[in-house]
């Protein structure tokens, strides 16, 4: 017999209370979007008031500029995470409900989406306000670990974006009915836990890094190094696990050949890994430009 984990018994809501006939949960993926926001915020405030690591002792920006951005940021993540799913992943499905897209309580966002919502908001907030662009980008960069950290445990919580069926002592065996299917390997459904590896690189090692690199290593002081650092990491760290995690079930269904094309690549390349790769480009673009600065 194959060993395998047995899916925690967490309930994705923490509470539900009912109002006037309404009734109105608190779900703990809403919580690590909530949590992530504040820990980056609070991580970023801290950033700029600590002139000592940035270049000439003058960060980009004051901590009352962190706050007014933050509300450009939030809206960056929540428009660009939506519009990015409906598009890289599921266009005929919501081409075909387009109300199906407001319903943002169902799940489906797209970090990479999310990432184009932060750097158009990024862009014109600074534009706006004449900052430094790549610098904010920087200082944004290095507040997102824990928002990517917490919601890759929710995303485990939700029993959701789990991993390819596996034989590994560490596979669990995920709640879902459709997790369940795992011919393969003969009807034993443990899976590998995706969501805790993309939580443990993206999260922990490449949040740790960063905070190394600003605080120890006065990386702040390059324009450019923290953000690329963190696109290419996130980039390399996301592409990795791609192996192991299941294709979402949109790129394997005959019903969508728009996603079978993109899955079904020469190269044998996910949607997730495709994205990934420009990431990748500009994030050593950036390094190599601001280590020859």
């Amino acid at each position: 017999m194959i060993a395998m984990l047995p899916f925690p018994d967490i309930s994705p809501e923490i509470f539900e209370i009912s109002v006037f006939g309404m009734t109105f949960a608190l779900r703990w993926y809403a919580l690590a979007y909530i949590v992530g926001i504040i820990l980056g915020w609070r991580l970023v405030v801290r950033a700029v008031r600590t002139p000592r690591i940035w270049k000439n002792n003058q960060p980009v920006m004051s901590a009352e500029q962190v706050e007014d951005l933050l509300f450009w940021v939030i809206l960056g993540v929540i428009l660009g995470g939506r519009l990015g799913y409906v598009l890289f992943y599921q266009p005929g499905f919501y081409l075909s409900n387009p109300l199906q897209i407001l319903k943002l309580w169902q799940g489906g966002m797209s970090f990479h989406g999310g990432a184009i919502g932060v750097i158009v908001a990024g862009f014109y907030y600074t534009y706006r306000h004449k900052i430094a662009k790549i610098s904010t980008g920087d200082m944004i960069c290095l507040g997102l670990a824990p928002g990517l950290f917490l919601g890759r445990i929710a995303n485990f919580i939700n029993a959701e974006l789990w991993g390819r069926a596996t034989n590994v002592p560490w596979g669990v065996a995920f709640p879902t009915e459709a997790a369940q299917f795992c011919p393969a390997i003969e009807g034993i459904c443990a899976r590998h836990p995706s969501q805790l590896y993309e939580a443990l690189l993206e999260g922990l090692v490449l949040g740790g890094l960063l905070v190394w690199m600003a605080w120890r290593r006065g990386a702040l002081k390059r324009e450019g190094l923290i953000g690329g650092t963190f696109l290419a990491g996130y980039g390399i760290a996301r592409f990795l696990v791609e192996f192991v995690r299941q294709p979402d079930a949109q790129f394997i269904s005959d019903g969508n050949p728009l996603g079978l094309a993109w899955h079904m690549s020469g190269y044998g390349l996910t949607m997730g890994q495709i994205l990934c790769l420009p990431m990748m480009a500009v994030g050593a673009f950036l390094i190599v430009r601001a280590r020859r600065a």
